[in-house]
């Protein structure tokens, strides 16, 4: 069976369901607004199962930059 090239792989990737970023640890900071851990607001976190996959992956990109948000010390 032959690979998939770059194209049909990215392709079968954006046809995926985009898996959720919960990790089980459920707690709201508030300060920032975010859950620790996932870094989602509480309105993405309930919007979350019936959200279609452009909003999942818009909330995926945020991500990364949520956790400088949270100050975990406190």
């Amino acid at each position: 069976m032959p690979a998939l090239t770059i194209p049909t792989r990215a392709a079968a990737e954006l046809a995926a369901p985009v898996p959720s970023p919960c990790v089980s640890l459920c707690k709201m900071n508030r300060d920032s607004g975010l859950c620790e851990g996932c870094m989602r607001t509480l309105d993405e976190i309930i919007a979350w199962s019936k959200a279609d996959d452009d909003f999942k992956r818009a909330v995926w990109a945020e991500l990364p930059g949520r956790e400088a948000l949270i100050d975990f010390d406190s």
